[in-house]
């Protein structure tokens, strides 16, 4: 039997090796030299639980989901939520409902046929009576104060820009385009048209064809704030007929192109002490998980969050529609965002 004295030490270095494997991460991989501080997706984010108390369709479609809860943080138009489905994916929603009211958030979310699954899941698998996870708000697409307004939404674009009509102050000047495949696949369509009346065009395609920019632009004020939301082929139309002194504000569904273009660079992984090369035609997530096959990530397309890393040194080239100014300045999300210079050191 071993002595007391043996019984403490043994007991010592177990508590010892036990708190070692606790603060591991903080362990710099060229100890003894201090650790850096936490990786960026590893900082807490606000995250809630809520009850699914709707979930009806509203539109060809579309379906639109109620979640309720109590002192509910508020939000501004054009904030989004994060929801976590119950597979682990992450989807972003755009808040269409009333920012005044803090027992509920509303959004609506269209049915993607070729998409990676999560609209799906969400139309087929979620029911009322469910709790979910959901993160945030957040907010890239603020309503700016302004003399003007247009704006141009298509199909499930109009959810953001819903609540910003709403906001408008009485005697404010604005118009909308509202597109869609039809009319029957255009969510809110009824209380659009109560809140713009004759501010307001329809356009549906099976009807009309593609929409027409020229009359919805036509004696824009100097310094009039364009707010689009819809399909990249038609916000890449609004920004070529946007007149000279409007202001563009889009929110995207998809990862934009970057400035730096498709090219292979070098990137170290600076905690792991690995070295690694990000091919032309692939992205650092793929490369990094290569490497760290437990690295989180989610959504795949720069709207989640999920795979933020800080970045050491070089030249990001942002491509992700979620991250503030402040946080581009250090961190990129790994999933669509990619290098301007030849070398990138991440914090991982």
């Amino acid at each position: 039997m071993p002595k007391p004295r043996t019984l403490v030490l043994l007991a010592g270095a177990a508590l010892l090796t036990r708190r070692a494997l606790r603060h591991r991460v903080r362990r710099s991989p060229l100890w003894p030299l201090p650790a850096l501080d936490p990786p960026v997706s590893g900082r807490p984010r606000s995250r809630t639980r809520l009850l699914l108390t709707s979930h009806e369709t509203i539109a060809d479609g579309v379906v639109r989901l109620r979640l309720e809860g109590a002192g509910l943080r508020g939000w501004e138009p054009g904030a989004h939520l994060d929801l976590v489905l119950p597979s682990g994916l992450v989807r972003q929603y755009s808040l269409c409902g009333d920012p005044g009211d803090t027992s509920s958030y509303t959004v609506a979310a269209r049915l993607v046929e070729d998409g990676r699954g999560g609209s799906r899941e969400v139309h087929e698998q979620l029911t009322e009576g469910m709790e979910l996870e959901v993160r945030g708000p957040r907010n890239r697409f603020p309503l700016v104060a302004a003399p003007s307004y247009v704006f141009v939404a298509g199909g499930i674009g109009i959810t953001p820009i819903l609540p910003m009509l709403r906001a408008l102050p009485d005697g404010a000047e604005w118009r909308l385009l509202y597109g869609g495949r039809s009319r029957a696949s255009m969510p809110f369509l009824t209380e659009v048209r109560e809140l713009a009346g004759d501010r307001l065009t329809v356009v549906a395609e099976d009807e009309d064809g593609r929409p027409g920019l020229a009359a919805l632009f036509a004696d824009v004020a100097e310094g009039t704030a364009v707010y689009c939301c819809g399909p990249e082929g038609l916000m890449a139309a609004v920004e070529e007929a946007l007149p000279t002194g409007a202001t563009l504000h889009l929110e995207r569904f998809a990862p934009r192109a970057g400035a730096g273009g498709e090219t292979e660079f070098e990137l170290e992984l600076r905690r792991s002490g690995r070295t690694l090369t990000v091919p032309a035609d692939s992205t650092v997530l793929a490369a990094v998980r290569d490497a760290l096959p437990d690295t989180a990530y989610s959504c795949g397309q720069g709207f989640c969050g999920t795979c933020q890393q800080r970045v050491l040194e070089g030249e990001i080239d942002h491509r992700d529609e979620l991250l503030t100014d402040a946080e581009r300045g250090d961190s990129m999300l790994i999933c669509v965002s990619r290098s301007r210079s030849d070398r990138l050191v991440l914090d991982m």
